[in-house]
């Protein structure tokens, strides 16, 4: 594909072309994702559960930023296909325990699989050494701006 010229005047700022590049990808990983009957929501909540087990639903809407009523159809969904489980919680009886299922596990390999080679297809214009100062100084970035660690802003589910 031809590249597009510039616009006369000033070029694009670096935050024009993060967004840019950042909407590219996530259409991309939300393509390659589909294939697994998941969407990137989804994807977000099963990851976040796996990396906190045992957390109740109101515990991980409020890591994930979303309201707990959208979070329980989230959950609902993968459960649904055996991907989590509810469990009670000993310490609250009234409080549910999130636990990813060995089904749900298997999913999460097949999906870090894909997050790699789609990592690999975005960044194919860089060396090794490009990638790592790229996502040094993203990561500089995104602390600055207060965002949770491996939180997508765009899938809180609202």
């Amino acid at each position: 594909m031809p590249a597009c010229p510039e616009p006369p005047g000033h070029p694009p700022g670096a935050a024009f072309l993060l967004t840019a590049v950042g909407t590219h990808a996530a259409n991309r990983f939300a393509e390659r994702i589909a294939g697994l009957g998941l969407t990137p929501p989804q994807t977000g909540l099963l990851r976040a559960i796996a990396a906190a087990p045992g957390l109740s639903q109101q515990a991980v809407a409020q890591f994930l930023g979303t309201p707990p009523s959208r979070l329980v159809a989230l959950v609902d969904a993968l459960a649904d296909r055996g991907l989590v489980e509810r469990r009670r919680n000993p310490g609250d009886r009234r409080l549910h325990a999130l636990h990813v299922t060995a089904e749900g596990e298997a999913l999460l390999q097949r999906i870090a699989q894909l997050g790699q080679a789609h990592d690999d297809t975005i960044c194919a214009a860089l060396d090794d050494d490009q990638r790592a100062t790229l996502r040094a100084l993203l990561v500089l970035i995104a602390g600055e701006q207060g965002l949770t660690p491996g939180v997508h802003p765009g899938y809180r589910f609202v």
